[in-house]
């Protein structure tokens, strides 16, 4: 496959792609001048990549959505159709030297790019939508719609129209010729009531075109091997017990200023501090944890209330609870790499990388049975401790006991090192890399292109 993308030129991404040189100049339908540039990004092996030039609508302070007051742009239906619409235009022919056959949309962001692929006249590129969140939808008021260059047909049911506004990610999620999600229980999910968000009949009637693949990880980045940012490299297998895991955990207890103790179990919690990661259960089990020995070491940001909460927790008992407010890609590595377990509670999750990454460093993960949490992680039952396939911790209810009772095991297997050491090894070898989802999408990319 010949590999190209397209990003909205944010000012971090204009910096991060090298030898940018014009390749059109575009106006969208409601007027906004632009111009398509093509460079290479040298942090992705020199990947090829178009990027949008459109100061007026990228380069503002604050993150891609809000500004610095966190007030959602009042014209993010715009800076986002942009996306979608320039894809269509590189599809019927923008860049002289290069068209694409298949055009991969992900999430809202660029979920209009299927249906103005969908008007075109001809036999336009045949497209993709991947659903990363159904929970964010991109979804505006009515009054944008006619500003965006579609047809008063694309208005409807049968189209971009939820409930009387417009939909990006329902957009993509009709008019796409396949569609993908990225776990196979995520898959399933999504057609139900309780996760489909809406949207879950749309999604039954084009089941027959939608696939869950599940993420993989960058193993050239998250391998316990090779990772610089870690104070001491480790690898499977190093002798079961594993000497520089244990010293990279003697060296984060030291940093965070928690007891280093090698016979504490160290859970780490690395997070957006959101309600939908479940952080109340984690609160909810924070005495029973600290009774029995245990320590914690978080690392995310979010809501408010629940910063508040962890800062107090932290600040209550200091040597076992330990609460980094923001975000530090190297503390986050060093966390995976001396935690002994990884915490993923949440109330649902498409796919979750946080997971893999404890797999793969040898924090083994207690999560909640949904999504991709419930594709990557095995129980610690005894029938799978027999069979060789457990490789962490999970619950079914979320509810705060259920929650406890898988703490509890966690504390169980620890007691019992040969047992731990063993699910640990189970863990560590799962293949995370993306070998196997890539000719998954490969598949994908041929069934669509031959519709």
């Amino acid at each position: 496959a010949d590999v190209r993308v397209l990003l909205p030129g944010f000012p971090a991404i204009l910096s991060g792609v090298a030898g940018l040189v014009p390749v059109a100049g575009l106006r969208a339908p409601w007027g906004e001048a632009a111009r398509l540039l093509h460079g290479r990004i040298p942090a992705l092996g020199q990947l090829p990549a178009y990027v949008l030039d459109a100061p007026a609508l990228y380069d503002r302070p604050g993150n891609p959505y809000e500004d610095a007051g966190h007030r959602p742009y009042a014209d993010n239906h715009r800076r986002f159709a942009l996306l979608g619409w320039a894809a269509a235009q590189l599809a019927r022919g923008a860049d002289p030297h290069w068209a694409p056959e298949l055009v991969h949309a992900h999430d809202w962001h660029a979920g209009l790019a299927p249906a103005y692929l969908a008007y075109l006249p001809g036999q336009p590129a045949r497209s993709v939508f991947t659903i990363h969140n159904l929970a964010y939808q991109g979804r505006f008021g009515p009054d944008v719609f006619t500003g965006l260059g579609l047809p008063s047909s694309a208005f409807q049911v049968n189209g971009l129209e939820f409930h009387g506004d417009v939909s990006f990610m329902k957009a993509g999620l009709y008019f796409a010729d396949r569609i993908t999600t990225v776990s196979p229980s995520y898959a399933q999910e999504i057609q139900t009531p309780a996760q489909g968000q809406g949207l879950d009949g749309l999604l039954r009637g084009r089941a027959g075109v939608l696939d869950g693949i599940l993420n993989g990880v960058d193993d050239r980045v998250w391998d316990p091997a090779t990772d610089t940012l870690l104070p001491h490299r480790y690898r499977m297998p190093e002798g079961r017990r594993m000497a520089g895991k244990a010293l990279c955990k003697a060296s984060l207890q030291h940093a965070l200023g928690l007891e280093v103790r090698a016979d504490a179990p160290l859970f780490v919690l690395v997070s957006r501090l959101t309600e939908q990661k479940g952080l109340h259960l984690v609160l909810d089990g924070l005495d029973e944890l600290i009774a029995r020995g245990g320590q914690l070491a978080l690392l995310g940001s979010g809501d408010a209330a629940l910063e508040d909460a962890f800062r107090q927790r932290a600040a209550v008992a200091p040597r076992r609870v330990a609460a980094t407010l923001g975000y530090d890609e190297a503390l986050a590595h060093r966390l995976f790499a001396g935690g002994d377990v990884t915490l993923v509670p949440s109330m649902f999750e498409p796919c979750g990388l946080t997971q893999m990454y404890g797999l793969r460093y040898g924090a083994l993960p207690l999560v909640h049975r949904v999504g991709g949490l419930a594709d990557t992680v095995t129980d610690c039952t005894l029938e799978d401790l027999a069979e060789g396939t457990a490789n962490g911790f999970v619950f079914d209810d979320f509810t705060a006991r259920d929650f406890g009772r898988a703490l509890r095991r966690a504390f169980a297997l620890f007691a019992r090192p040969a047992d731990w050491r063993r699910v640990r090894a189970t863990g560590m070898r799962r293949p995370a890399g993306w070998a196997e989802p890539a000719q998954r999408y490969i598949e994908v990319y041929r069934h669509a292109a031959a519709r």
